[in-house]
């Protein structure tokens, strides 16, 4: 390699991680769009006059709403396009975020710990080429997405330049975080570590820019220090303005620069912090599956507990506003499954089961660490060293199982606490962490499917796994929208699952689901002890 040329074959490995990404990166621009697409074409169903919208405008001055969605720009005159965007653009925003900084610590970190950058540098590729080319793939994927944003806008019928600074906003606060992660990856030798930094980056920013807007609902002085804001500042159908955009893209530069620089001044596999030496002798908590299992999945175990919590207290406390507003909004029964009569129960119940898809998808993931143990050689080491197969999966699975229980009753006792501190009445924190729990059966027979894909179809688990996370949550945000047939919905088991406690209890679904979850255990297990390790 020719030393005065440190930027050799960037564009060849621009297109190798390109290629490497491109089933990730079409899915996450379909589901971006797709929800836009779909929530606009939800939002005019259910909000389809002034009246409505304005009554759904009320309940923006909730400080829970604030910091859950933004500064509630229009909300005087709350038209199509800024119920949209109050009521979406956080969540596009984070996503493309989380986005960016998942590609970021895969190609910039990853690949080095994993030591195919190491076979790659033995080739003619210049010093700054492997950064340079991860982080142009990730610029790539936010254009992308923010292209996908805008198209989604423009067939939704919102079209124009609101819906160009909407892509633009996105595909900018992607690529700050990116840059954000590709700093954290020059600091640590590890990619869990990094990327663990850059997700605390944007949790900080969240907060941040939740935190300003309660103290200032158009944002204070707070708010402006979380590149979040910088996008929602935009003002999109409003009072559109370009200039905020500008610190995103300042940002990202400074960051990118700064992560060049700063990967030029370590060795290959190494972080500028030194990694601190482990204790001479593991904890007794380790030397079993089960230990082995907590300790690798605490990290996403606690990061899903707060989340979830935070959101069940926030959406808790909205119960109360969305009762003084439903008669306001007609077609609020084709949007929820709710009693009019008995709305506060309707709203508990329909807010827990989209606070249970956050515990499905945790699930997934941790099960599917399986496999990643098994890439990464740690899984041979252990099976090498008299731990059979059948101990390692069943110890494994059984750190779920008691994990998901943990999440849904943190789920239940939040959202039971938010309900119960807007409508004063302490019953409803006892009542949803019961009502939480009935969705063990559902959570446990998907995390039970995910196995047994890991055991029988190791190399379609992930794929095959996720998508069905994205068909249960698609079926909980739109089947009653769009009225698909029951078989359809059924598909789902959260839809299986009784919307407790606005229904009446039912033992069959529970006791089937359970049932499979026990079946598809098995054949995780029978499946795992009959193919090869990396099969």
């Amino acid at each position: 390699m020719s030393t005065g040329a440190p930027w050799t074959a960037t564009g060849r490995l621009l297109r190798l991680n390109l290629r490497l990404d491109r089933v990730r990166l079409l899915v996450w621009v379909l589901a971006l769009a797709g929800t836009v697409y779909g929530t606009v074409g939800a939002l005019r169903e259910t909000f389809p006059d002034g009246q409505a919208r304005q009554a759904r405008a009320a309940l923006l001055e909730n400080p829970a709403a604030i910091m859950m969605t933004g500064p509630a720009f229009g909300a005087d005159d709350y038209t199509l396009g800024a119920m949209t965007v109050n009521e979406l653009s956080l969540s596009v925003l984070v996503a493309a975020a989380v986005m960016s900084i998942l590609l970021a610590g895969r190609h910039v970190r990853a690949e080095e710990e994993s030591g195919r950058l190491e076979v790659l540098r033995a080739l003619p590729v210049g010093r700054f080429a492997p950064p340079a080319a991860a982080l142009g793939a990730v610029a790539v994927a936010d254009a992308a997405v923010g292209a996908g944003v805008t198209a989604a806008l423009a067939a939704a019928g919102l079209g124009g330049a609101d819906a160009v600074a909407w892509g633009a906003a996105t595909a900018l606060t992607g690529l700050v975080f990116g840059a954000v992660a590709a700093v954290t990856a020059q600091l640590s030798g590890h990619a869990r570590t990094a990327t663990g930094l850059a997700l605390a980056v944007l949790g900080a920013a969240f907060l941040a820019r939740g935190i300003g807007d309660v103290l200032e609902p158009s944002g204070s002085w707070l708010s402006w220090l979380s590149p979040i804001a910088w996008a929602q500042q935009t003002r999109m159908y409003v009072d559109l303005r370009w200039w905020p955009l500008t610190l995103s893209a300042a940002a990202a530069a400074a960051l990118l620069g700064a992560a060049v620089v700063l990967a030029g001044r370590r060795d290959l596999g190494a972080g500028l912090w030194p990694g601190r030496p482990g204790p001479a002798a593991a904890g007794r908590g380790l030397l079993s599956v089960p230990g082995t299992a907590r300790r690798l999945l605490r990290g996403t175990f606690l990061g899903w507990a707060a989340g979830l919590v935070l959101f069940g207290l926030a959406f808790g406390t909205l119960a109360d506003s969305l009762e003084d507003s439903a008669a306001d909004i007609p077609t609020l029964e084709d949007w929820l499954v709710v009693d009019m009569d008995a709305l506060t129960e309707s709203f508990a119940a329909a807010t827990l089961s989209y606070l249970v898809l956050g515990v499905s998808a945790f699930a997934v993931s941790a099960v599917l660490r399986l496999r990643t143990e098994e890439d990464e050689g740690r899984a041979a080491l252990l099976l090498t060293a008299g731990v059979p197969r059948p101990r390692w999966l069943l110890g494994w699975l059984g750190v779920v199982v008691v994990q998901v229980p943990v999440l849904l009753v943190a789920c239940g006792a939040s959202l039971g606490a938010g309900v119960a501190a807007t409508t004063g009445e302490a019953r409803w924190t006892g009542e949803l962490t019961l009502a939480a729990l009935a969705y063990l059966p559902a959570v446990l027979a998907l995390a039970g499917l995910v196995a047994a894909l890991v055991g029988l179809a190791p190399r379609t688990a992930a794929a095959v796994g996720w998508a069905v996370v994205a068909w249960i949550v698609f079926v909980a945000w739109f089947g009653q929208l769009l009225e698909l047939p029951d078989w359809a919905r059924r598909l789902s088991p959260v839809e299986l699952t009784p919307l407790l406690p606005s229904e009446e209890w039912a033992a069959a679904p529970l006791a089937g689901l359970a049932a499979a979850a026990l079946v598809l255990t098995g054949a995780a297990v029978a499946g795992a002890g009959r193919r090869d390790l990396l099969g």
